[in-house]
C-alpha cells in the first residue's frame, strides 16, 4: 500500500502539533493581523494571511503570541521550515526592520506587567 508524501508529511505535522501546547487565541491572532497591517515579511495587503511561526514547528516552535506573525501564502510557503532570520537574509528582506517591528508590536499587544511594591510598601518605578 503506497502512501503519498503529502499524507506522510501531514501525519508527521499533526503529531508534532499535538505534542506542543499552543496558546495563541483568536483575539491575539486578530490583533496581530491588525497591528501588522499585512504580511509581516513583504507587506502584501491584498491577500489572505496565514499564521507563520518564526521558529517553525518542525524546529520546536509553537503557535504563541511571541512566535507567530501574519504571512501571505507566498512568503509562508517560501519560508517553509527555515528559521526566520536566515530566510529574511536569503530573500534580501530588511531583517533589522522586521525584528524591530516585531518587538514594537509585541510591546503593544502584551499585557503590561504590574509594578512591584518596594520593600517599604510603596509602588516601585
Amino acid at each position: 500500500m503506497s502512501t503519498s508524501r503529502a499524507k506522510v508529511y501531514a501525519r508527521r505535522r499533526k503529531r508534532r502539533l499535538s505534542r506542543k501546547t499552543h496558546d495563541l487565541t483568536d483575539e491575539q491572532w486578530a490583533a496581530l493581523v491588525e497591528a501588522w497591517g499585512g504580511c509581516a515579511y513583504c507587506g502584501a495587503t491584498d491577500t489572505a494571511l496565514q499564521k507563520d511561526c518564526m521558529l517553525p514547528i518542525a524546529n520546536g516552535g509553537r503557535y504563541t503570541l511571541t512566535n507567530v506573525v501574519p504571512a501571505c501564502r507566498s512568503c509562508n510557503a517560501s519560508k517553509c521550515s527555515t528559521e526566520v532570520t536566515s530566510w529574511l537574509r536569503r530573500k534580501h528582506f530588511d531583517e533589522a526592520a522586521f525584528l524591530t517591528r516585531q518587538v514594537e508590536i509585541l510591546d503593544l499587544l502584551q499585557d503590561p506587567r504590574p509594578s512591584r511594591p518596594s520593600e517599604d510598601g510603596r509602588s516601585g518605578c
